[in-house]
C-alpha cells in the first residue's frame, strides 16, 4: 500500500493526512474548498515543525513528510490510482453516501475504502459501493497526531484481508489498534457519549460548575480531560449528532441533554466557534494579537 487519499480537510482529515504522510505514505488531501485546503496545509506544516522542535522528527523526516503531501479539489483524479481512501467528512449519512458512490466509480478495484466515523455503520456505508468486502471503519481520535488509538470496525461483509491491511496501515501511521465488530457506537463512542451527556445533565441539574465536574472526573477517575473539556475539543455539535444517532439505535439512555441541545442551537460549539461550555474568545484574541506583534 503506497497511496492514501483523505477526503475532507477539517480537523480530523488534516490530522489523518499528517500521520499518513509522516508514516511514509504518499497522500492526497481532498476538499471542495481551496481556502480550507490552504488552512489545512498551514496547520499540517506547523505540526511537522512542532514535531521537529520536540525532537520527534528530524529535518529529513519533515522534508520527506511534507513532500509526501499534495492537495486537491478533485476526488475523481485523486482516487484513480489510490490504494486506500479514508473519508473524513461530517457525520451525515447523505454526504457519506455521495462520496462513497463517487469513489467506487473512480477508484481501482483493488482500492480499500475506510470511513472515519465514531458511530456510523460501515455495513451501511459499504452498501453504497460494489465492494462491501473492501469497506471498513477507521475511528481516529482528536487530536490525531497525539492520540495513540485507531479503533477499526468491521462491517458485516468486511473481509479478513481488508481488516488485516487496514490494521497494518494504521500501525505504519504509528498507531495502536483494536479491531471490533460493528455495533452502534462501537466501544469508545458508547462510553464517551454516555459520560459527556451525563455531565450535561449534571450541569443542567445544578450539581456543580463545569470546572468542578471536570476536576472531579479528571482527579477522581484519572481521565486526562474532563467531559466538558473533551466536548469543547470534539465539538458539541458533533457530540449531539452522535447522541442522536445512538438514541435512535440504542434507546433512551442516550437521549441528548436539553442543555446540550440549547448550547448547539446558540452556536456554542466549542473551541472551533470560540465558545462552548468554556469561553475561548479571549485566548483566541490574545493569540491573534501576539501573532501580529511578532
Amino acid at each position: 500500500m503506497e497511496k492514501v487519499v483523505v477526503i475532507g480537510s477539517g480537523v480530523m482529515g488534516r490530522g489523518i493526512a499528517y500521520v499518513s504522510a509522516a508514516g511514509g505514505f504518499t497522500v492526497s488531501l481532498i476538499d471542495t474548498s481551496q481556502e480550507q485546503l490552504q488552512t489545512a496545509k498551514a496547520e499540517i506544516n506547523s505540526i511537522f515543525e512542532g514535531a521537529k522542535a520536540r525532537g520527534k522528527l528530524t529535518e529529513a523526516d519533515v522534508h520527506e513528510g511534507i513532500s509526501n503531501l499534495s492537495y486537491s479539489t478533485s476526488i475523481e483524479e485523486s482516487v484513480k490510482d489510490a490504494d486506500l481512501v479514508i473519508e473524513a467528512v461530517p457525520e451525515i449519512l447523505s454526504i457519506k453516501k455521495d462520496i462513497f458512490e463517487k469513489i467506487d466509480r473512480h477508484a481501482p478495484e483493488t482500492c480499500l475504502f475506510a470511513t472515519n466515523t465514531s458511530t456510523m455503520s460501515p455495513t451501511e456505508i459499504g452498501s453504497f459501493t460494489t465492494r462491501p468486502e473492501k469497506v471498513i471503519a477507521m475511528h481516529f481520535f482528536n487530536p490525531v497526531h497525539k492520540m495513540k488509538l485507531v479503533e477499526i470496525i468491521r462491517g458485516l461483509e468486511t473481509s479478513d484481508e481488508t481488516s488485516g491491511k487496514i490494521r497494518a496501515a494504521a500501525e505504519k501511521m504509528g498507531k495502536e489498534t483494536v479491531v471490533v465488530n460493528e455495533f452502534p457506537g462501537f466501544v469508545t463512542s458508547r462510553i464517551s457519549a454516555l459520560v459527556g451527556n451525563e455531565a450535561f445533565y449534571m450541569l443542567q441539574e445544578g450539581v456543580g460548575t463545569p470546572e468542578e465536574i471536570d476536576k472531579a472526573i479528571k482527579l477522581g477517575l484519572n481521565y486526562p480531560m474532563g467531559p466538558f473539556e473533551l466536548g469543547d475539543l470534539v465539538g458539541l455539535d458533533t457530540r449531539l449528532n452522535n447522541l442522536k444517532y445512538l438514541h435512535e439505535k440504542l434507546g433512551d439512555k442516550y437521549r441528548p441533554s436539553p442543555l446540550l441541545e440549547q448550547y448547539v442551537k446558540a452556536g456554542r460549539l466549542g473551541r472551533k466557534s470560540g465558545r462552548g461550555v468554556y469561553d475561548y474568545r479571549e485566548k483566541l484574541t490574545s493569540s491573534v494579537l501576539e501573532g501580529k506583534l511578532k
